[in-house]
């Protein structure tokens, strides 16, 4: 019969798939682009000037959409555009406090009574839907008895078209509110996040005379890694199929040592599936723009332009849906764990954060000269103090269970945050600390000596891959968001700590003007001390070392090594009234939330603890007792037959020394992950941490080393050595 393993590689050896599933001659790139999306040009195209003029007011300046009327055009118009595109159902897409979407779907079908029936769509049902709220985590919001929750239409972002082996749907993509008006997503505080910078933002362009700007949006391209197995691994792996990652297995003898998968030539049906990926993400007006290998092994990245923070983590959502989806085309299957294997890369997603104004300009773009450019100095030290004051935040945006086994890990940044600003804007920051403000380096050209390349030009500054909030040329790219998250959180803290500083500059910058004081007089005045207080932050060093962790102790920056540590922040009092000032998250959301991701933690953790106990007993002991009998047998013969066996018992005694090792760190973690902490769920996420986390430690150990000493044969676990290089 052979083990699952056996069987899994059987059939991805004799598994042949069809490759050449596009044609990208007769659907041409440009051709594919945003034809599912109910865009601009869709709407333009469908509505009437006035209902068109109304929608577009809303979407680009934020103006209230009051008038049903709009709504009714705007949803007969969207009902008939996708009846076109074969949709039968539409949905009300919204992002719970899981991490994940959810949708449910109504059919445009109403009978009329008279046997037949007509497809409709109204205003009413196109603003508002009412999903069961009971069974989402709420944090306390909502008891579980109490069901209402709204949807809402965010008219932000474009509805558009799921295709499905049968017909297709209309994706209407919605925030989600308790019949109290609490936010139960992340998209509702996102939203709020985006207009509390924008108004703070708005007031710094108009000190500096720009009065034709009448919103500032946060933009973001997110990064996205993610790892691909066959799917006949993921079926023979228990762990990986329940967890995400897995809680067993020893460290091939090839990794990423050689760092010959990084940007290698992509293995042939990986390419055939993110092709088809990219088709059904341009088709969804994704615009993505990168891919290749990653550093580990079966590991690879996609990566967009950047958009709207808003749309951004929409895409994003849709692309880690898009990958799933397709993989299994192609007998992949895609992990979005941040570490689904030890001893490897983990995967993240880079949350490339910038401000930008409704006429196109990025307000952190800092020119040829930015020492000159006075406008751009004010926004970025506006970040820097940001970054300083709040580094707690940022680092329970990026809390978790999962998120905990990669940052600081040699291959993500690590829980200490800091910026790196680089060469040319570093030199710019000492200077304008001094209050001497003078030049700006400039990269030149670099000297490859080879006579018949063209000049490469330099940039002004080196990156650093190990800092968790980068300036990479005109945004900051913030490192540590874990691969499976929602960037919607993340996104949320990085706007309101923002707000806040430019609030406080905008204010410091008005008193000044308004006394008489020249601006510019008051920016260099200003600046500097904002500088010296919030430069304990900025670190252009090597984040991994040993020399960076004691430094930053010195500095008093918080090394928040585990999201335990992290989630009381959300509750302190300074949280509290940083996000409840800028109207992005009440006290009671922030509680909310506080459980919301206690709670996830712990289950993440039991349901690991439950995984390893459940394989340990029924996997890995059964075949390490088979071979512990075969060696006995061995052993037994050759003593029988009067040969020496010392080597050979010596080897049952290692075996056997490591078995009861085994047999006890098992019942050690199963009493563990059985009894229930005291209190709360914190106090269950602390007891997680402390006292069962330790012993799934020690039970891998052991497990991985009997890996490595029973039979080949006899191992019934896809292993490292297979999973990640069997294509």
């Amino acid at each position: 019969m052979g083990t699952a393993r056996q069987k899994a590689i059987d059939a991805i050896a004799n598994t042949e798939y069809d490759l050449n599933q596009l044609d990208f001659r007769t659907n041409q790139l440009k051709d594919l682009f945003g034809v599912n999306v109910f865009s601009e040009e869709v709407q333009k195209a469908r509505l009437p000037k006035p209902v068109f003029k109304a929608l577009q007011n809303t979407i680009k300046k934020g103006a209230q959409l009051t008038d049903p009327a709009v709504a009714d055009a705007v949803a007969s118009a969207m009902k008939d555009w996708a009846l076109e595109h074969g949709a039968t159902h539409y949905t009300h897409l919204f992002q719970p406090m899981t991490g994940l979407t959810a949708e449910k779907h109504d059919s445009f079908l109403s009978p009329t009574g008279t046997g037949s029936a007509l497809a409709e769509f109204s205003g009413k049902e196109l603003v508002k839907g009412e999903p069961d709220a009971s069974s989402f985590p709420s944090g306390g919001i909502r008891a579980t008895f109490e069901a209402r929750g709204y949807t809402g239409w965010d008219p932000t972002s474009p509805a558009y078209i799921r295709e499905n082996p049968n017909g297709a749907t209309l994706v209407i993509p919605t925030v989600f509110v308790s019949w109290t008006g609490e936010a139960l997503d992340k998209k509702t505080p996102l939203l709020r996040s985006m207009e509390a910078l924008s108004i703070q933002a708005l007031r710094i362009l108009k000190l500096f005379g720009n009065t034709e700007v009448k919103k500032v949006f946060t933009t973001v391209g997110p990064e996205q890694e993610y790892f691909l197995i066959d799917k006949n691994f993921l079926y023979s792996r228990p762990d990986l199929l329940n967890c995400g990652r897995t809680v067993f297995g020893a460290k091939p003898p090839k990794g990423q040592e050689l760092e010959d998968q990084y940007f290698g030539t992509i293995p042939e049906r990986v390419l055939a599936c993110m092709a088809d990926c990219e088709a059904e993400m341009f088709k969804l007006g994704i615009p993505v723009k990168t891919r290749h290998n990653e550093v580990a092994p079966s590991q690879y990245e996609i990566a967009p332009i950047f958009e709207d923070s808003n749309l951004a983590t929409d895409h994003n959502q849709l692309t880690m849906d898009v990958i799933r989806r397709t993989a299994e085309k192609y007998g992949l299957a895609c992990l979005l764990h941040e570490k689904p294997f030890a001893g490897i890369n983990g995967s993240g997603k880079h949350n490339n954060w910038s401000m930008s104004t409704d006429t196109g300009e990025n307000l952190l773009n800092p020119g040829d000269n930015p020492h000159d450019n006075a406008q751009f100095l004010v926004y970025c030290v506006a970040v820097i103090r940001a970054v300083a004051k709040y580094p707690e935040l940022l680092r329970v945006s990026v809390a978790s269970a999962g998120n905990d086994h990669r940052l600081g890990a040699n291959e993500a940044p690590p829980a200490i945050i800091s910026i790196f600003l680089g060469d040319q804007l570093q030199d710019v920051m000492d200077q304008l600390e001094r209050s001497d403000l003078k030049s700006t380096k400039q990269g030149g050209f670099m000297e490859v000596g080879v006579s018949i390349l063209p000049k490469l030009p330099r940039d002004a500054g080196d990156r650093n891959r190990t800092s968790p909030f980068a300036f990479t040329g005109n945004k900051f790219e913030f490192r540590a968001v874990g691969s499976f998250f929602s960037i919607g959180g993340p996104n949320v803290v990085l706007n309101t700590i923002v707000a806040e500083s430019l609030d406080y500059i905008a204010t410091e910058l008005e008193k000044a003007t308004k006394g008489g004081k020249d601006l510019n007089k008051a920016i260099q005045e200003l600046l500097p001390p904002i500088l010296k207080e919030s430069k304990k932050v900025v670190f252009n060093g090597d984040g991994y070392s040993e020399e960076w962790h004691k430094e930053a102790e010195k500095r008093g920056l918080p090394n928040l090594k585990s999201s335990t540590d992290a989630f009381p922040v959300l509750i302190r009092k300074d949280s509290v009234e940083l996000f409840g000032k800028y109207k992005v998250l009440t006290e009671r959301e922030l509680q909310s939330r506080y459980f919301i991701y206690a709670e996830k933690y712990v289950k993440e953790v039991a349901i690991e603890a439950n995984m390893m106990v459940m394989m340990a007993k029924t996997m890995i002991l059964p075949a390490a007792l088979r071979y512990q009998a075969e060696v006995a047998a061995a052993v037994n013969a050759t003593k029988a037959a009067g040969v020496d066996n010392a080597a050979q018992l010596e080897h049952l005694k290692d075996l056997t020394g490591v078995l009861s090792k085994f047999q006890a760190a098992t019942k050690a973690l199963d009493d563990a992950a059985g009894h229930h902490a005291e209190g709360d769920a914190y106090a269950h996420a602390k007891y997680m941490k402390d006292s069962v986390i330790p012993k799934m430690a020690e039970l891998r150990t052991f497990g991985d080393k009997l890996e490595t000493m029973v039979a080949d044969d006899l191992w019934p676990l896809p292993t490292y050595r297979e999973m990640l290089f069997i294509k």
